[in-house]
């Protein structure tokens, strides 16, 4: 029996590794192959490289159309940062009133907020567009920033309804008694103790605005405003050949920094976040 539990667990470790080299290999080769010259990008597939330069760094720095690559690192930090405020801000006090308190038809409008996550986002597209052009947006970061003040990421409401829905209401049956209001009970209470599930939803707010090509595609039209994942794309010609495999690599490879570190700095509470919302309900 030891043996076979030992052959078991080996196997397992052994096809964990293999699945999770695999994984790690694509990304692993886009790194290495930024620091190769141009010419010997596909010729050498080597992930050891016989020659090591950092041009492809320099040239891709330089960017599009006179702009670059630290103007779109800055739009897309920008961006980033007033979504994350955004969704903190909306979806916080939508799960609060959905999780606690009490008003006509909630729900129904809870319901609705839960069809809209199976509503595919091609859906809305075509609206969407049409009413920001109305408003005149179209070029601007507004039709990207003004939804995220809106509560319109409807995963994190539910998220952070299920955690504050956890939470134990004699805690706030006592801060009212003792004189604090609803207001108060929110910013006093129900935010510090929520605090995991706000650093999951700034985190995912993060890393999915920052990874977001087709809105920035659609909506971004000047080169001054692209943000990286925008910028990307200007490595591929009209024909969808690129040009310069070097510099697309090393600036792909210096767009994951930021998401890399955010993580692994707020893994701790992620994973929390994570765990209780699962846990409670």
């Amino acid at each position: 029996m030891k043996i076979a539990t030992i052959a078991r667990h080996t196997l397992t470790h052994i096809f964990i590794i293999t699945l999770g080299l695999l994984m790690i290999y694509p990304i692993a080769w886009m790194i290495i192959s930024s620091f190769k010259p141009n010419n010997m990008i596909f010729s050498d597939t080597s992930l050891i490289p016989k020659t090591v330069t950092i041009d492809n760094y320099i040239s891709g720095w330089k960017g599009y159309a006179g702009t670059t690559f630290g103007r779109f690192f800055a739009n897309s930090l920008f961006i980033c940062g007033v979504s994350i405020v955004g969704n903190l801000i909306s979806c916080t006090m939508a799960a609060y009133a959905f999780a606690r308190l009490k008003f006509v038809g909630k729900g129904v409008w809870f319901v609705v907020m839960m069809g809209t996550l199976m509503l595919p986002g091609h859906v809305t597209l075509v609206p969407r567009y049409i009413l920001f052009n109305t408003f005149g947006w179209v070029g601007t970061y507004l039709p990207i920033l003004v939804p995220k003040f809106l509560a319109t990421d409807a995963f994190f409401v539910f998220l952070l309804v299920q955690f504050i829905r956890g939470l134990p209401k004699e805690i706030e049956e006592a801060a009212i008694i003792d004189g604090c209001g609803q207001v108060g009970v929110f910013l006093r209470i129900v935010i510090p103790l929520a605090a995991p599930a706000l650093v999951t939803t700034a985190l995912f707010t993060f890393l999915w605005t920052w990874d977001d090509f087709f809105n920035h595609l659609l909506y971004l039209t000047r080169p001054e405003t692209f943000t990286v994942a925008r910028a990307l794309r200007t490595f591929v010609g009209d024909a969808g050949a690129v040009s310069n495999w070097g510099g697309a690599l090393a600036m792909s490879t210096l767009s994951i920094v930021p998401a890399f570190i955010l993580f692994f700095s707020l893994q701790k509470y992620f994973v929390q976040g994570i765990t209780t919302t699962g846990l409670k309900g």
